[in-house]
């Protein structure tokens, strides 16, 4: 099982949990945060038996959102460079950040957020690249970053308002204020609204297992069929859905859900095992 220090990477019943643990600092996103996240979900690839994911965090809040010292870093790196090279740097430097989620959003696997107690800044880019969000009743979501001027730039402002009435996303984004976690259920940002973190754990992971239960490969496809429609016209979903269920469709998944209906049973289904290994 691969180790990480920025956060606890466990499965159990075919969900990979991962678990902020620096709960002294809020759970901020530190330096290693960044490049482990990447790792682990490259890692997914390597894990059949890892069917969904869970996001999760310890203490009394889900992340204060990138880590102030590493903003320090990234502001004080290459002080002596010429202007322009140095920006371009910094440019790939955010491009580099914001893969840290786009990993989320393009996994073969659905990704479940469980938000309890503050998301702040960074924490709004992360779920907003999740699947699906839950928080606990005492949650709240801060896009900081406009408090602290600058413009937020790892997916928040991009994501959002797919997911919330752009007028709701706007205005958060310009006021830097909390929404709160009765808020968030009512526009849609959270699938549920649980009233502590125990029940909030219970439910999420209850919702994983669930979906690692499903055919990983019909699993796959969809997750890949509804984020392809979000960013395509109708026309052209339907004819990627056509071209990929010609390819899939016909799969032991499909045999083994009609034999098990038949019998009474539970369906057994192989995982998936993406990586080849062979330019790694």
């Amino acid at each position: 099982m691969p180790k990480f220090t920025s956060f606890d990477f466990a499965v159990e019943d075919a969900v990979g949990r991962i678990t902020l643990n620096n709960p002294a600092k809020r759970n901020a996103l530190g330096a290693a945060f960044w490049p482990e996240i990447r790792e682990v979900f490259g890692q997914l690839g390597e894990m059949p038996e890892v069917r969904a994911v869970v996001i999760a965090s310890e203490g009394p809040h889900f992340t204060a959102g990138i880590d102030l010292a590493l903003l320090g870093i990234i502001l004080d790196a290459d002080s002596e460079i010429e202007g322009a090279r140095r920006r371009e740097r910094l440019r790939r430097t955010v491009l580099n950040l914001q893969e840290s989620f786009n990993v989320l959003e393009g996994a073969h696997v659905p990704v479940l957020a469980a938000v309890q107690g503050g998301c702040i800044g960074g924490g709004v880019d992360m779920i907003t690249a999740c699947d699906m969000r839950y928080c606990t009743q005492d949650a709240f979501f801060v896009i900081k970053e406009i408090a602290v001027g600058m413009t937020a730039d790892l997916g928040t402002l991009q994501r959002l308002p797919q997911i919330i009435p752009e007028g709701l996303a706007r205005e958060l984004a310009y006021t830097g204020r909390s929404l709160t976690a009765q808020e968030a259920g009512e526009c849609g940002l959270v699938n549920a609204v649980l009233p502590d973190h125990k029940a909030l754990l219970e439910h999420v992971m209850g919702i994983a297992k669930s979906i690692a239960g499903h055919s990983p490969l019909a699993v796959a496809g969809t997750k890949e069929m509804l984020n392809y429609r979000r960013d395509h016209s109708l026309a052209d979903s339907l004819n990627y859905m056509a071209t990929w269920q010609a390819g899939m469709f016909l799969s032991d998944d499909l045999r083994e859900a009609a034999q098990a209906a038949q019998a009474k049973r539970e369906p057994v289904f192989d995982g998936l095992k993406l990586s080849t290994g062979l330019f790694e």
